[in-house]
């Protein structure tokens, strides 16, 4: 389809929502979502910790963050968010790094194209664990740092448009959105208390080299053209949305999902 929006437009210039503020972003590591929302969060003023599970990949994108934001502040903390030791650790150390936490981003996830009938525990399993359970172990985590601050905070997770939407072959991956989804709507109840807003964003397709590793060329271009603009989002896209959830545009949006598409169902 062509259209008007088939053209991804350029990156959207920041204007300094964020200034002043750290945010730590989980999954930072690579070409997604995740190194896009960093960016985007340098982009808007704010410092930045990146945590991911693969340490080189982590470095790389640190070091290609700091030296295009060198006025702001740039730190990278190792973690793989199946160990609550390990997520807890995260936290301690970026507040550590830069003193305190504003907001937090849970972009892990983990997907796959495998059918019921064929799936083993051990693929069910690994899917959920880091998709939902790690989710909640930075939620958690997160909460417990709040509940003790002097401040308020946001939290956003990145959810996807299959925790709505049946689609072939992603049964794990479907369920474990969902319960991205649901954390994100009971947490956000309980956060207010500390002052704190959850939201999620739900993408339905951003292009980038991880996915496009892990599905089919063939499903990516049958999701694309079923968009609205005929296209893949940019990963920049979602990650822009990221921003205005934990900006103050968004000071009475607490517990919403926001689909970053028109693929809502």
């Amino acid at each position: 389809m062509n259209g008007p929006l088939s053209t991804p437009p350029e990156e959207t210039a920041g204007h300094d929502l964020l200034t002043g503020r750290v945010a730590v972003v989980t999954a930072a590591a690579g070409t997604g979502i995740g190194s896009a929302t960093a960016r985007r969060m340098l982009a808007e003023g704010a410092d930045v910790v990146v945590s991911d599970w693969h340490e080189r990949r982590l470095k790389e994108t640190a070091e290609a963050l700091s030296s295009q934001f060198s006025e702001r502040r740039v730190a990278a903390v190792v973690c793989d968010v199946t160990s609550t030791e390990a997520v807890d650790e995260l936290i301690t150390a970026a507040v550590a790094a830069h003193g305190r936490i504003d907001i937090v981003v849970n972009n892990a996830g983990l997907g796959g194209e495998t059918p019921v009938v064929d799936m083993t525990d051990d693929q069910w399993d690994k899917v959920l664990d880091i998709t939902l359970n790690g989710t909640f172990r930075c939620t958690r985590a997160a909460l417990r740092y709040f509940r003790e601050a002097e401040h308020g905070g946001v939290i956003v997770n990145n959810a996807s448009v299959l925790g709505w939407r049946a689609q072939h072959s992603q049964a794990h991956y479907a369920a474990a959105k969902a319960g991205v989804m649901a954390l994100t709507r009971c947490s956000a109840i309980e956060a207010a208390e500390y002052g704190v807003r959850v939201n999620a964003v739900s993408p339905s397709i951003a292009s980038h080299a991880f996915l496009a590793k892990v599905t089919s060329p063939e499903l990516l271009e049958h999701l694309s053209n079923q968009e609205a603009y005929g296209r893949a989002a940019e990963p920049w896209e979602v990650a822009a949305t990221i921003a205005m959830l934990a900006s103050d545009y968004t000071t009475y949006l607490t517990g919403e999902v926001v689909s970053v598409s028109s693929q809502r169902a």
